[in-house]
């Protein structure tokens, strides 16, 4: 049952409606500790269930976790770091991550996530970029760290090296009381690289104010009830998973679910089943790859699921029909960045009919379309993305931290996407600015011949890219990964193109198909097509 209608809501909405639910204010400032833990402290309620590989599962309570990071806290203080101060964590998905996280939170510092999966000089650039003072790490990790100049100090978990601080140790030797230092509603708390798919990483220090944004997010959107068991599969090592998988749900006084485990449909079965997940957050990877492992999950399973959510990349109508048919709920598309967390989504709270499978702005926000005059387009247009910053309350991106980049024109931020407009207030996403392909003098966007090749049952994802002509300017080409039982022939890809050309247009389908064995990714699975495009032209 959905509680209002999503336009009602949305005019009627102001931030004061958020700041109610909170301990600070906008005027005040927040402690985000405080906000999604110590709160809940006295409830009783669990606050982390974490699923080891090789350590036994375990459940932490807010108290717990109160207690952690009240620790934690004194030994940052103990060091001399506090407000402002960049603490990097370079570890699993485990407990000793999320009391870096709170602690750090609580200290008044910044928290700087670290991808696991990231190299030495991936990690050396963060590093130095934001002059951090600390980073915590585990004996899987540490090496990462021996070649990076200029390393802050390290406290390790396990597997510390001369000179390293040792986590159980240190944590031990503090109070378990610590006054939460609260900041500014501008302030930064987390420190935040985009995920540098074209050029270097830019950083993103996001401020305190964002949590009424993310507790938006959470409540109509994803729709996290009181006795929701939530899920979302998305690493905190990035912001998807910071945002939503720790503050988010904490923020209202939910559990969260860190699993050790990599990605794979059976984990990823198990975990819904021993957890009874009935809320479930994942990249659109995780239910392609879901998809196209069908047969893990026995066709008389009922897995109890209430909602699914996905962000990061656009779902296919064959994805949405297979969620619904197979995991036996919604699933339902919703738009973000690292710069503005969510945005744009389909609200399972709010009752709407949306058109675009973005959905509609989240309230607190007015999104719009632009053309190349930075002008908004009307009703069928065609423009880059953007956020009208002067209507929306809970926008809280403040530029890139270094100035890396200028992202705004006048009152709008630009998103660098491309979307259809509505004209009802709904978005459908079309591609990153650089990846639309002008061929003809047409204009198409990749997402939607990717998402019409995913429906050809031979097909587990590809890749569509612009690759330079003579005479059309571009042609469309697409690469493929199929599933194991097909083969790459040539009348496979020839019923491609016609499937292509029968579900868009003429104009639409790719001109030249390669078969191959996994496409370029991020670390967080969207797909690099600027890798894609460079291989193109290498071809011409």
């Amino acid at each position: 049952m959905r509680e209002a209608d999503y336009q009602t809501f949305y005019d009627r909405f102001t931030p004061s409606q958020v700041e109610q639910q909170l301990v600070g204010n906008l005027n005040d400032g927040f402690n985000v500790c405080e906000e999604i833990c110590d709160r809940w402290a006295d409830s009783g309620r669990i606050g982390l269930v974490y699923e080891g590989i090789e350590r036994p599962a375990q459940e932490m309570t807010f108290a717990e976790l109160k207690e952690a990071s009240a620790r934690f806290a004194n030994y940052l203080t103990s060091k001399g770091i506090g407000r402002g101060d960049r603490v990097a964590a370079l570890l699993p998905r485990t407990p000793e991550l999320m009391v870096v996280i709170l602690g750090t939170f609580k200290a008044g510092a910044v928290y700087q996530p670290l991808f696991t999966a990231y190299g030495s000089g991936a990690i050396e650039y963060r590093l130095v970029t934001a002059s951090t003072r600390l980073v915590v790490t585990d004996h899987v990790y540490r090496s990462k760290l021996s070649g990076v100049k200029r390393c802050p100090p390290v406290l390790a978990v396990s597997g510390a090296l001369a000179g390293d601080d040792d986590f159980s140790s240190v944590l031990a030797a503090q109070s378990p009381s610590f006054d939460p230092v609260r900041l500014t509603a501008d302030e930064p708390f987390i420190q935040m690289f985009t995920s540098g798919t074209v050029g270097k990483a830019k950083g993103v220090a996001v401020p305190t104010r964002a949590i009424l944004s993310f507790y938006v997010y959470m409540r109509y959107a994803i729709d996290l009830r009181v006795d929701d068991n939530y899920w979302n599969v998305a690493d905190p090592g990035w912001a998807y998973g910071l945002y939503y998988a720790v503050v988010g749900p904490m923020l209202l006084g939910n559990k969260t679910h860190f699993n050790e485990h990599s990605f794979t449909p059976e984990s990823t079965y198990q975990m819904i089943r021993k957890y009874n997940i009935t809320n479930l957050a994942a990249a659109p990877t995780a239910y392609r790859l879901l998809m196209a492992h069908d047969q893990a999950l026995d066709d008389s399973e009922s897995l109890g699921l209430r909602v699914a959510n996905s962000a990061g990349e656009p779902l296919s109508p064959e994805v949405i029909h297979w969620a619904k048919r197979r995991l036996g709920c919604p699933v339902i598309d919703q738009y973000g960045q690292t710069e503005t967390a969510m945005t744009c989504c389909n609200h399972h709270a709010l009752a709407h009919d949306s058109v675009g499978s973005m959905g509609l702005p989240l309230p607190g926000h007015r999104v719009v379309a632009l053309n190349r005059d930075f002008e908004e387009v009307s009703e069928g247009g065609i423009g880059q993305l953007a956020v009208d910053m002067d209507a929306s309350p809970l926008f809280f991106f403040q530029g890139y931290t270094w100035g890396e980049k200028n992202p705004f024109k006048g009152k709008y931020y630009l998103t660098g996407d491309v979307a259809v407009s509505h004209g009802d207030g709904s978005f459908s996403f079309v591609g990153r600015n650089d990846d639309i392909i002008s061929t003809a003098g047409y204009r198409v966007g990749p997402a939607d011949v990717e998402s019409a090749l995913l429906e050809h049952p031979a097909v587990a994802e590809s890749g569509v890219v612009g690759k330079p002509d003579s005479s059309r300017g571009a042609i469309i080409k697409a690469y493929v990964v199929i599933k194991p039982e097909y083969d790459p022939t040539i009348e496979l890809a020839e019923a491609l193109k016609q499937l292509v050309r029968e579900r868009l247009s003429a104009h639409a389908f790719p001109r030249e198909i390669a078969f191959v064995d996994e496409l370029p990714k991020t670390q967080s699975g969207k797909i690099q097509r600027f890798i894609l495009r460079n291989q193109a032209r290498e071809e011409v």
